[in-house]
């Protein structure tokens, strides 16, 4: 079964001389959380895949078994209808002769109804088979298309951001919006502007017409060293507070279910594109606002065919 990524509010107070190592030591923590609940999703939708290719291969040995009754039950019948022809030739011969070809025939018939009972159990199983593999299919095209209806949602909503550094894709079942900094934050602030602040809200809008859907906000960075003094200790810890600022804007919209929320720090670790160049750079500064399907249908098909 897929769990729930279930991660706390977390609301940071940070003033421009210290920060708590407590709080610091928290979102370690709940970014390593994070990727144990990521590589989980990775793992469920292997299984989903696996499951698929499982049930078409079974759907085909299936489908090959039954030709095979088929084709037998064909030559069965065959040989039948030869010695019936025969039976009725030496009607007239003598009656031991006659005995003999009863007894073929009566075997014959008796080979024919269990081809025919076995044939019968065969496509039973494959018309259960076919049925579960339908069924799986319908409902990860119904996730699908609900995530492309989510896409084309958010995508009308932000729509006034266009050209602006933000960007709606769908890809690997989930949707991704993605920010850059110029957008949210100046250099070296987590303190979101208000046109980025606009955004967010939006996307928070949506969100809170979609309650069951998981949302994963990723902070990052270009590879420049932070090298400003004060609370922030590396690119790292700049990215998740950037993230974690996101989220306090989220959570502000009271229809949004605060246990879907989670915020991670990725630091200059996950780039879009190289750091050689400003442009580059400009890309890789980022928050990536990652939302996910519930999967739990799914898992529970999966266990009941396994």
């Amino acid at each position: 079964m897929i769990k729930k990524m279930v991660v706390g509010f977390l609301v940071l107070g940070i003033t421009s001389s210290c920060v708590s190592k407590k709080i610091y030591t928290e979102l370690e923590n709940k970014y390593t959380d994070l990727r144990k609940e990521n590589r989980s999703l990775s793992d469920e939708n292997a299984s989903l895949l696996k499951a698929k290719n499982d049930l078409e291969q079974e759907r085909d040995q299936l489908q090959s078994q039954q030709e095979k009754l088929k084709s037998d039950y064909a030559t069965l019948n065959g040989k039948y209808n030869n010695l019936d022809a025969s039976y009725k030739a030496l009607e007239k011969n003598s009656s031991e002769a006659l005995q003999s070809n009863m007894n073929k025939n009566r075997d014959l018939l008796a080979q024919l109804e269990a081809k025919s009972k076995a044939l019968a159990i065969e496509q039973e199983r494959l018309d259960k088979s076919s049925k579960r593999l339908q069924e799986l299919e319908s409902l990860i095209a119904s996730k699908e298309e609900s995530m492309r209806k989510l896409k084309e949602t958010l995508s009308n909503a932000l729509n006034g951001f266009e050209g602006k550094g933000l960007t709606v894709e769908q890809k690997n079942g989930k949707v991704y919006v993605s920010m850059e900094n110029k957008l949210l934050f100046n250099s070296g602030s987590w303190t979101v502007g208000s046109e980025g602040r606009k955004a967010v809200v939006e996307v928070g809008k949506v969100l809170g017409d979609n309650p069951e859907i998981a949302v994963l906000i990723e902070g990052h960075t270009d590879d420049d060293p932070f090298g400003s003094s004060g609370p922030i200790a590396n690119n790292w810890d700049l990215s998740t507070k950037r993230a974690t600022a996101i989220v306090s804007i989220l959570s502000e919209n009271s229809a949004i279910n605060k246990k879907n929320l989670t915020a991670a720090g990725r630091g200059e670790f996950s780039p879009l594109a190289t750091n050689s160049t400003n442009e580059g750079k400009a890309k890789n500064r980022r928050i990536e606002i990652i939302l996910t399907p519930r999967l739990d249908e799914i898992s529970k098909m999966l266990n009941e065919i396994n």
